[in-house]
C-alpha cells in the first residue's frame, strides 16, 4: 500500500513536470521550423490588418503583442531593436517587426513576418491604384473633411502607445538616471524635432550612461548600492542571440551597395519600365530617416516630375495610405501599379522596402557580438532608457497633437486606455470602439481641423 501511495505521488509529480514543459514549450520557441513560421506569419497578419496610426503606434501594437502576450521577446531586447531601427535609414516599424521574425525564426521568419504585415495594405494600395487607372478623374479631394471613423483610430493610436511608454519605462527606466536620460531625451527631440536629433540623443544618452552608471558602480560598495547595481543590470540584460552569423551580415551588407549602384550599371534595368522603378524607389528607401511623411518628397521628385504619376494621383493614394493599417511604405505599391501594374507594384515596394531590411540584417550579429561586453550593457542602459524618451516624444508630436482637438477627444482616449490597459480587450475590440468613438462626435470635428493638407509635405 506504501509502495502504491509512493508511485502515485511520484506519477503526480511527473504530470506535473510534464505540464510545466508544456507551457514552457508553448511559451518559448515552438517545435518545427514550419510551425514557427506559421505563428509568425499569423502574428504579424493579425497587426497588419489591425495596426492603425503610423509607426509610432505600430511599435506599440508590436509591443503589446511580442512582448506582453506571446512572450517572445523581453522588454529589454525590444527596446534594443527598436534603438537599432532609430540608427537606420528605413521604415523602423517594418524593421523591427522584421528583426522579430529573424530572432523568432531565422531568416525565413524575418521575410515571412514582414510580408505578412505589409501585403494587407500593399494589396490595398495596389487594387486602388488600378482603379484610378479606369478613371479619369481621381475621386479624393486634397481639402474637405476627413471620416469621423479615421480620427477615432488617431485616438486608438494615442491610446496604443501611451500604453507602450508606461510599460517600458517601468522597465527600462525605473531609476532616477535613467528616468533623466529619458526625459531629457523626450525634451530634445520635443525642441528640435529632426531625425537626426533622434540619433543624437540616443548616443549621448549611451555615452553619459556609461560615464555616470560605470561611476556609481564603482563608487557603490554598500549592500544598497549593489542591490541597486544588481537591478540596474538584470533590467539591461537579455539573453538573445542573433541566429544570423556574421557572413550573412557582411553578405547582406555588401548586397546593400551593390544594389545602391547597379541601377546605373546593369542595361537590363533600364529595358523594362517595372524594373527601371527599381533605382529611384530604392535610393528613396536608403536615405529616408524618420518614417514614411519623411520618403514622401523623395518619392515625388521621382514620379511626378517624369510624368510618371500626376499630382492629384500621388496626393490621392497617399491620402489613402494614412488611413490604411501597416506600413506607410506601402504607398510604393500604389504608385508602382499606377506606373506599370502588377509588375511595377511589386518592384517598387521590394525596392522601398529592401535598403532598411539588408541594414537590419547586417546589424543583428554585430549588435549581439558588441552587448557581451559589460561597457556595452552600460552604454545599452542609456540607450533604452533614451528609447523611452523617443516614444514619450513621439506619443505628444505627432499622435497627440494630431489626434487630440477637443475635450470629447481627451475623454475618448481616458476611455479606449480603460479597455486596453485595465480590461485587456484585444486590439481589435479597441480599434472597434475607437472608431465608433470617432463616429459620435464627429459633427464636432470641423473639416479644417480634421484633415492632414498633403501638400504640406510636398513643399
Amino acid at each position: 500500500m506504501i509502495k502504491f501511495q509512493e508511485s502515485k505521488t511520484a506519477w503526480g509529480e511527473k504530470a506535473i513536470e510534464t505540464a510545466k514543459a508544456i507551457r514552457r514549450k508553448k511559451e518559448g520557441r515552438p517545435k518545427g521550423r514550419w510551425r514557427t513560421w506559421g505563428e509568425i506569419g499569423a502574428a504579424a497578419l493579425g497587426l497588419g490588418l489591425w495596426s492603425f496610426g503610423g509607426p509610432t503606434a505600430h511599435l506599440g501594437y508590436f509591443r503589446r503583442a511580442y512582448v506582453e502576450k506571446r512572450r517572445w521577446l523581453d522588454e529589454t531586447t525590444y527596446a534594443e531593436l527598436v534603438a537599432i531601427a532609430q540608427f537606420l535609414p528605413g521604415p523602423a516599424s517594418s524593421q523591427v517587426g522584421f528583426a522579430v521574425g529573424v530572432l523568432r525564426g531565422g531568416l525565413i521568419g524575418g521575410i515571412v513576418a514582414w510580408l505578412a504585415f505589409t501585403l494587407p495594405s500593399a494589396l490595398i494600395m495596389y487594387g486602388f491604384a488600378r482603379y484610378l487607372a479606369v478613371r479619369v478623374n481621381s475621386p479624393f479631394p486634397l481639402g474637405g473633411e476627413a471620416p469621423g471613423w479615421l480620427h477615432g483610430l488617431g485616438l486608438v493610436a494615442v491610446t496604443v502607445v501611451a500604453q507602450a511608454v508606461f510599460g517600458m519605462a517601468r522597465t527600462l527606466a525605473p531609476d532616477r538616471p535613467r528616468a533623466t536620460f529619458a526625459a531629457g531625451a523626450a525634451a530634445a527631440v520635443l525642441i528640435v524635432p529632426t531625425p537626426w536629433t533622434q540619433v543624437a540623443v540616443v548616443v549621448a544618452a549611451g555615452l553619459m550612461a556609461l560615464l555616470l552608471l560605470s561611476r556609481q558602480r564603482a563608487g557603490a560598495s554598500d549592500s544598497a548600492g549593489a542591490e541597486e547595481r544588481s537591478d540596474q543590470e538584470a533590467s539591461t540584460s537579455s539573453s538573445w542571440t542573433s541566429p544570423v552569423g556574421w557572413r550573412t551580415g557582411v553578405a547582406a551588407l555588401a548586397l546593400f551597395l551593390f544594389l545602391w549602384g547597379v541601377p546605373a550599371l546593369w542595361p537590363p534595368f533600364g529595358s523594362a519600365e517595372a524594373l527601371r522603378l527599381f533605382g529611384p524607389f530604392y535610393r528613396a528607401g536608403a536615405l529616408v530617416f524618420g518614417g514614411g511623411h519623411v520618403v514622401l518628397p523623395l518619392l515625388e521628385r521621382e514620379v511626378v516630375p517624369t510624368g510618371w504619376v500626376s499630382p492629384e494621383d500621388f496626393m490621392a493614394g497617399y491620402g489613402l495610405a494614412q488611413a490604411l493599417p501597416g506600413p506607410l511604405f506601402t504607398f510604393a505599391a500604389f504608385l508602382g501599379g499606377r506606373i506599370a501594374g502588377a509588375g511595377g507594384a511589386a518592384v517598387a515596394l521590394l525596392a522601398l522596402f529592401l535598403p532598411g531590411l539588408l541594414l537590419v540584417l547586417a546589424a543583428l550579429p554585430f549588435w549581439t557580438a558588441v552587448r557581451r561586453f559589460r561597457p556595452a550593457r552600460t552604454v545599452l542602459a542609456g540607450v533604452n532608457a533614451a528609447v523611452v524618451g523617443l516614444m514619450l516624444a513621439a506619443l505628444y508630436d505627432p499622435l497627440w497633437t494630431e489626434a487630440v482637438r477637443s475635450p470629447a477627444d481627451a475623454a475618448g482616449v481616458v476611455v479606449l486606455f480603460l479597455l486596453l490597459h485595465v480590461y485587456r480587450l484585444p486590439p481589435a475590440a479597441v480599434v472597434a470602439a475607437g472608431a465608433g468613438w470617432g463616429l459620435l462626435w464627429a459633427g464636432g470635428l470641423p473639416a479644417a481641423e480634421n484633415t492632414i493638407d498633403l501638400r504640406h509635405f510636398l513643399g
